[in-house]
């Protein structure tokens, strides 16, 4: 009996969870349905602060349902499932990866290759070749368990938290603009006749907004460091026939992409960001076209 009575005291006493972040700890609750709440899921009213679902739907607000959208630290949109997207994305690499093991030839198809035959010859496949889709399917294209499996844990761990802070389209155009960044680097500095494959650019990418968004929010910066450290040893090691092109090219594209998205003045947000990813998209452009000219 005493230990029954000890135990439900400490559940009583016990720190509620938040119920959109269960990792999070949280002593405050919505005023109008009464749920814990964490501080970057709190929305001032007028009395006290309400959870994002209640603010979406007007409830005991007082005004229209979007009069006071809660935004997240982007600028975009809160949903109610905040790892759509990530999970849209994984499921997509996950069927690539099954059917190239049903059918091995069609990695050749969907891999970054800069041109084949090389020169001095014309070049009939490839980037080179007009096969410009190979810069985005290549960022879907795994062959080794090992390798989807490490990747997709990555874009788990990574992407969940900057879905929820970015916003869905704006965390969609980190991925891909990061991605591409990738694809471009290796094929500008890679040689034309090697197959580049994983959506390793682009998980780099989220590597480095996810550096830059916890710098802006004053987090411990040394768990992202080490991870990242410990991968670029990997991207450079002898052995491993890694594409440090296409990480270094995500990383560089997702630092930029993801500063711009955390540090735009409210004023001018949409217009920093977006104009921001329309200039790495047009680099990329100009550079893939350049390499294009000389391998042609």
């Amino acid at each position: 009996m005493d230990d029954q009575a000890a135990g439900s005291s400490q559940d009583a006493h016990s720190v509620p969870m938040c119920y959109r972040h269960p990792d999070r700890e949280t002593g405050i609750r919505c005023t109008r349905c009464e749920r814990p709440i964490c501080p970057e899921c709190m929305v001032n009213a007028s009395v006290g602060f309400q959870c994002p679902e209640c603010v979406r739907t007007g409830s005991g607000t007082g005004h229209a349902p979007t009069a006071a959208m809660p935004r997240t630290i982007a600028g975009g949109a809160i949903s109610a499932d905040p790892r759509l997207l990530t999970k849209i994305l994984i499921g997509i690499n996950l069927a690539v990866f099954i059917a190239i093991q049903a059918h091995q030839a069609l990695a050749t198809d969907l891999a970054l290759v800069g041109a084949w035959p090389p020169a001095p010859f014309t070049p009939t496949q490839g980037v080179a070749g007009g096969e410009w889709y190979r810069m985005v399917t290549s960022m879907f294209t795994h062959q080794e368990i090992w390798h989807i499996a490490f990747n997709m844990l990555s874009l788990w761990w990574l992407g969940g938290p900057l879905e929820a802070a970015l916003g869905r389209v704006r965390y969609l155009a980190l991925y891909f603009v990061s991605g591409l960044a990738g694809s471009t680097l290796a094929y500008l500095l890679a040689s034309p006749n090697t197959a580049t494959l994983g959506a390793s650019g682009a998980i780099f990418g989220l590597f480095g907004a996810t550096a830059v968004l916890m710098r802006q929010r004053n987090y411990d910066m040394r768990p992202i460091i080490a991870l990242l450290v410990i991968n670029l040893i990997f991207t450079f090691s002898p052995g491993f026939n890694i594409s440090w092109q296409a990480h270094i090219g995500g990383l560089v594209a997702g630092a930029v992409v993801g500063y711009a998205m955390v540090h735009a003045p409210r004023e001018r947000r949409a217009l920093i960001q977006y104009g921001t990813c329309a200039l790495v998209l047009a680099v990329i452009v100009l550079l893939t076209l350049l390499r294009t000219a000389q391998l042609s």
